[in-house]
Formats: C-alpha cells, structure tokens, sequence
C-alpha cells in the first residue's frame, strides 16, 4: 500500500471529497434547486477545482462520465449506497466490486459502514472484504463512518463520533468521513482517537455560507484533515467562490472571516 500521503486523493496532507452520491441515496430532489446540476458532467466540472482532491460518485454515473474527466479529477468509487425509499434499519447495498471500480479508473474507493445498526456485522464483513480488495490494488479505502439504528440514540454525540473514527481506524481504513460533534474539543478528541487515520467532516445539508466556513475552521483547528462536500457547493449559484474559500481555509489556515472580508469587503 502506498503512503497514504502520496495517493492522488491527498494533497498537503488534506483531503476535499467532493460527493456526488446524493442522486442514489436522497434521489434527484437534491438537485431541483440547480436544475444544470441534474447533470452530472456540471458537477464533474465543479471538480476540476484546485481544492478537490477527489470527486466520490457511484458506478454508473463514474462508468458514463468519468471518461471525459479522467485527465483532470481524481475518482473515488463510492461501493455502496441504497435508496431515501428504504426504510428498515441502516444498512447498504453493495453496488459496485473492487475491481469494477479498478477497470473505471478510480484512484480510492469508499464504503458507508452504519455501526449500532442491526445489520452491523455483515457491513463489517463487507468492509473486510472491500478493504483487503483493495490492497492488492494498493487502492485508499475510505470509510464513510455513520452510527446508526437502535443502538445509536444520538450520531453527533462527541463520544459517538470518537467512537466512529475509532471503528475506521481499527477494521483498516485510511480516511474516515465523520459527522461534526459540534465543538473543537470534541472534534480535537475524536481526531485522537482515529491514530493516523485521516479524519474529514462530512459536510450535510447546505447552511448559509458563514455557518458553514465556520465550521469548516473549526475542523481544521482542530487537527481533522479536512472535509467531504457536496450539497454545500453544488447546490449554490456560484460554487468556485465557496471552493475557492474552502481553499484557503483548509490549505492555507485562513479564518472565515478573513475569507469572507476579501471576498466581499464591507459586506
């Protein structure tokens, strides 16, 4: 396995995961905001950006339009996910094999594990199998790391969250994509408990944009490794100008309110 420092989803040591998963698991609603969004090659393009590290999206819309991008964006072949219609307990599909996503081109694959939930053992076992896949690719595995289900009574609790970024690093991954838990301490905390595994927030839903920036600082001051995006800027009229201040808060330390005073001076 090489470092995973020197994979093409790193850069400076941080990583910016742009996700594209939403069509499968919230449906087309998420883009009815930003209709030229429903086309994935728009948000391909979004990816081209020097703060993206890697773009992450299921097998289908990587098979259709990752071609045309290869040159320009790093892949990440998200292998699991199931539907918003699903309604039993946390659990997910496997869609997509190691060695499809190999054949498309991806550079990392990733893997949605719903700790707490009652499906949790064969996720575990579906991790285990992925994750020793890919080594023989020497292929980063990240985990999208979610406590959910009857045993989790609250996903952003700190202690759930450290727990979270525990269970990554303990069945093998290299990033994890966590929840915030809602202060620096607590996310300071969790990022100790994750060894040297990276750690990225997960970025939700879209908030207003100095909410958002802010939180995103946070992250970092804490020592996380940066964040996986997506709702927060694809579904805003003008994503570079928050991918630009991404840019210079997770690589260049900048605050949210230094950004957003350059951007928009006496605003």
């Amino acid at each position: 396995m090489i470092p995973i420092d020197n994979s093409a989803i790193v850069r400076d040591g941080k990583v910016v995961l742009l996700a594209m998963d939403h069509g499968l698991e919230h449906g087309p609603s998420d883009f009815a905001d930003v209709p030229d969004r429903f086309d994935p090659s728009a948000v391909f393009d979004i990816a081209t950006h020097d703060a993206v590290t890697t773009i992450a999206v299921q097998k289908g819309v990587a098979e259709r339009y990752y071609p045309s991008f290869e040159d320009d964006v790093s892949l990440l072949m998200k292998l699991n996910g199931t539907s918003n219609l699903w309604m039993g307990e946390p659990d997910s599909a496997v869609n997509c094999s190691v060695e499809t996503a190999v054949d498309i081109g991806a550079d990392a694959v990733g893997f949605t594990v719903y700790s707490g939930s009652n499906h949790e053992v064969e996720m575990y076992e579906e991790f285990r199998d992925i994750h020793e896949r890919a080594r023989e690719y020497d292929l980063p595995v990240v985990m999208w790391s979610y406590p959910r289900g009857q045993g989790v009574r609250n996903d952003t609790a700190p202690s759930t969250v450290s727990y979270a970024v525990r269970i990554a690093l303990e069945l093998g991954a290299d990033v994890t994509k966590v929840k915030y838990p809602g202060s620096v301490e607590a996310m300071a905390h969790a990022v100790r408990c994750a060894g040297d595994v990276k750690v990225i927030m997960s970025g939700g839903s879209k908030t207003a944009e100095y909410e958002f920036l802010s939180t995103v600082e946070a992250v970092m001051e804490a020592g996380a490794n940066g964040l996986a995006v997506g709702r927060n800027v694809w579904q805003r009229e003008d994503p570079i100008e928050l991918l630009d201040a991404l840019e210079r808060i997770v690589y260049e330390g900048e605050t949210a309110d230094a950004v957003l005073e350059r951007d928009h001076p006496g605003g």
